[in-house]
């Protein structure tokens, strides 16, 4: 049954962790929306020959592990998002799109941290780098987007210029500065840096194909 919140008119959807997931409609597609840990760290594993494996994410990258198994048991097909993998991922969307010939729905999931009390911490990181996908889909003709959709694209589109600085001054980013990892930070925030998308397939977050599958 749908309701006022599942997004289900919409081709694009957004929310937020494992309960905005279960609020939206199924989709096709989950692109899992974690900057600053699971989604740049597998796109850089790929590049570096070394793609990550799903189990890996428990330990390192918890509360991204929790909504990737909650899309899996949802039947969709999963993706890691960040600023870096922006137009890649669209473009293994667009490609998964093309090779069902048919029009493709596509929830986009920004992880945020857990908190103590059981809800989310909306991190700034998370919500530019859906709306930096959900920009790069549009260029690819994927643009019937929900208005939580779109106000993250226009969070990115407006904020562009300062994603450097956004995301070192956020709380996740001067956390990794007081750890020592500013670099880490300032590598996550190039947009479209990266062109491995990373996708979920026998286990394996690997390089999402792109001419079809």
């Amino acid at each position: 049954m749908s309701s006022s919140f599942d997004q289900h008119r919409y081709q694009v959807r957004f929310d937020w962790g494992v309960a905005g997931l279960s609020r939206l409609a199924p989709a096709d597609l989950v692109v899992v929306v974690d900057v600053l840990g699971a989604g740049t760290a597998a796109s850089d594993a790929i590049e570096a020959g070394s793609p990550l494996a799903h189990a890996a994410l428990d330990q390192r990258f918890p509360d991204a592990a929790v909504v990737v198994r909650a899309a899996v048991d949802a039947g969709a097909g999963v993706l890691l998002g960040s600023l870096r993998t922006a137009r890649a991922v669209a473009e293994a969307v667009a490609a998964v799109q093309r090779a069902r010939g048919e029009r493709t729905s596509v929830s986009l999931i920004a992880v945020g941290e857990a908190t103590p009390a059981g809800g989310i911490r909306f991190a700034v990181e998370d919500e530019l780098g859906a709306g930096a996908i959900i920009d790069a889909l549009a260029a690819f003709g994927i643009d019937h987007t929900s208005p939580e959709a779109a106000a993250a694209c226009a969070a990115f589109q407006g904020l562009r210029p300062a994603v450097r600085h956004l995301l070192t001054a956020a709380g996740s980013g001067q956390q990794l500065i007081a750890d020592g990892a500013r670099d880490d930070a300032i590598a996550a925030a190039m947009v479209d840096a990266a062109s491995a998308a990373p996708r979920l397939i026998d286990g394996t977050f690997s390089a999402a194909a792109i001419s079809g599958e």
